[in-house]
């Protein structure tokens, strides 16, 4: 999917994490830099997230999770992205994942885990160098 137009992202929270300042700070600080952000809110099921995220033609799914579930949720995000033949969307993540964690989630798939601390300018420029029409 070659990106034309603006980056369009899904930012979603899934599972039962009902704290969601982080995944707004990062929908915002998209928005502010010129990308396209459909927030799912709360309490997304995998389901949900890629049918969103297909629906919305987005370039690439974020997941902002604290509650421990993210092994088994972002595998189920990946899998069903392949089983939809939408796998070209990318998915990064950020919140409270272990770093031990991290290689595993990226093995699986994970385009980037952002762990806390990582600022918004970070992540901006990663999206654009990693899913913007350059990185196509």
């Amino acid at each position: 999917m070659g990106v034309s137009g603006p980056i369009r992202v899904v930012v979603a929270k899934p599972g039962l994490d009902g704290h969601d300042r982080g995944a707004k700070v990062i929908a915002r600080a998209l928005r502010d830099a010129g990308m396209e952000v459909i927030y799912t809110g709360l309490h997304q099921t995998p389901e949900q997230i890629v049918d969103t995220a297909i629906q919305e033609d987005a370039d690439a799914i974020g997941l902002s999770i604290l509650s421990g579930a993210h092994n088994t949720l972002f595998a189920r995000v990946l899998e069903l992205l392949t089983e939809r033949d939408a796998a070209d969307i990318k998915v990064f993540g950020g919140g409270i994942i272990p770093e031990d964690d991290i290689p595993a989630l990226k093995e699986q798939g994970v385009a980037e885990i952002f762990t806390p601390g990582a600022t918004t300018n970070e992540i901006v420029t990663w999206i654009r160098d990693h899913v913007g029409p350059v990185a196509a």
